[in-house]
C-alpha cells in the first residue's frame, strides 16, 4: 500500500485547486479499498473522501484527511435479452469514454449523456442529466462496498431513490457506501430522445436526416463544446447551480415582471426555472474577478482562470446566490460539493 502525505490535488479535480491533502492513496481492487480505508480509519483516525474524476468538488481549504482515490477499472457487456443490453461498468471508467463505447456497439440510450465530465461511479450518486436524459433513464442496478460491516451491497433502482441531481447517496447513505461497479440497461432498439429544441436545430445544421445514436451524440457533443469550458484549459466543474424548482403561482407573478423568464412544468404546481437565465438577468454573465469568474457563454458554468483558489469561487457563488434571491425571490442550490 502506497500512501503519499501532503499530496496535491491540483490534477485530480476539474477546477484546479491546488489544495493539498494529508494523505492520499489509490485502489484498483475492492481488497485495496478495503486496506486504505482501515489504515485511514484505524491508523490515521482522519476523516477519509473517496475521490472520483474530481469533476463535481471545489476544495475551499487543505484535506485534513485521507483521500482514497476510486481508480476501478473494466467494462463488460454481462448479459442480454430481446430487447436490452446489461452492460457492467467499474466506478473509476470514464463516463464520456462509457458513452463512446456504447456509440461503438450499439448500446442505445446514453447518447443525450455523451461529454458529461466525471467518472461512472458518480453517475448514479448524482443522478447525472442532460437533455431530456437522466442516469435512472438508463439505470439497473449497481454494486457497493459497504465501509463499516466490509461487504458488498446490491442497489436496484428504486433502492436509490433517484430525484432532480440526488440519490440515496447523497443524504440518507452518505458516506457509508463506496459505488464500485454499475449496470446499464440499453436499448437494442434505440427511443430517440430529441425534444429539447436545440438538438432538433443542431441536427438540421449538421444536416441528418437518418437519425442514429451516432448522430444525436455528435448533436450533444457540438452543443455541449460551443457553450461549455473544456475544463482540461479553463477551470470548472459543469453546471454550479441547480435549476431551482418554485410554485407556479410564483412563476406567473415573475413572469408578469419578467415576460422573458425560461420555465419548464415538472408538475401540475411546480415549475422547474433555468438558473443560467436568472443569473444572466443580474448581470453575472461574463464576470471575472481575479481568477474566479462567470463564464462567458454559460452563466451556470462558474470557471477558474488559472489561480483562484477554492474560497475565490465559494464567494463568488455566495455573490450570486444572494443577488438571484435579492432580485427573484428564488434561492439557488449549488450542484457542486464544498469541502
Amino acid at each position: 500500500m502506497q500512501i503519499e502525505k501532503n499530496f496535491s490535488l491540483k490534477h485530480y479535480n476539474t477546477f484546479g485547486i491546488d489544495s493539498k491533502a494529508a494523505f492520499f492513496s489509490s485502489f484498483t481492487t475492492v481488497d485495496e479499498l478495503a486496506e486504505q480505508y482501515a489504515y485511514a480509519s484505524s491508523e490515521n483516525k482522519l476523516p477519509h473522501l473517496i475521490l472520483g474524476g474530481g469533476s463535481n468538488i471545489l476544495f475551499t481549504r487543505n484535506y485534513n484527511g485521507h483521500v482514497l482515490k476510486n481508480d476501478l477499472k473494466g467494462i463488460e457487456l454481462v448479459k442480454d435479452d430481446s430487447s436490452h443490453y446489461y452492460l457492467k461498468a467499474a466506478a473509476g471508467e470514464n463516463w464520456h469514454q462509457l458513452v463512446l463505447h456504447c456509440l461503438a456497439n450499439n448500446y442505445a440510450g446514453m447518447e443525450n449523456l455523451s461529454l458529461i465530465p466525471g467518472n461512472v461511479g458518480a453517475s448514479p450518486m448524482q443522478n447525472i442529466g442532460a437533455y431530456g436524459v437522466e442516469l435512472q433513464d438508463v439505470f439497473h442496478e449497481l454494486d457497493a462496498w459497504h465501509l463499516h460491516d466490509q461487504r458488498l451491497v446490491t442497489f436496484k433502482k428504486e433502492d436509490c431513490r433517484f430525484g432532480y441531481r440526488d440519490s440515496i447517496f447523497k443524504k440518507t447513505v452518505k458516506g457509508e457506501f463506496v459505488i464500485v461497479q454499475v449496470t446499464f440497461k440499453l436499448q437494442k432498439t434505440p427511443t430517440f430522445n430529441i425534444q429539447y429544441g436545440v438538438i432538433k436545430q443542431e441536427l438540421d445544421a449538421m444536416g441528418i436526416t437518418d437519425l442514429s445514436i451516432q448522430a444525436i451524440s455528435k448533436a450533444v457533443i457540438n452543443i455541449r463544446t460551443s457553450k461549455l469550458p473544456d475544463p482540461a484549459i479553463i477551470g470548472n466543474a459543469g453546471s454550479f447551480f441547480k435549476n431551482p424548482t418554485i410554485p407556479v403561482s410564483q412563476f406567473n407573478e415573475l413572469q408578469l415582471k419578467y415576460p422573458a423568464i425560461v420555465g419548464y412544468a415538472t408538475t401540475n404546481d411546480q415549475i422547474k426555472v433555468a438558473a443560467g437565465w436568472l443569473i444572466e438577468q443580474c448581470g453575472w454573465k461574463g464576470y471575472r474577478k481575479g481568477d474566479a469568474g462567470c463564464h462567458d457563454r454559460q452563466a451556470l458554468v462558474l470557471v477558474n482562470y488559472g489561480h483562484a483558489d477554492g474560497l475565490d469561487i465559494y464567494n463568488l457563488s455566495e455573490e450570486i446566490m444572494h443577488s438571484v434571491e435579492t432580485t427573484f425571490g428564488i434561492l439557488l442550490e449549488r450542484e457542486v460539493n464544498i469541502l
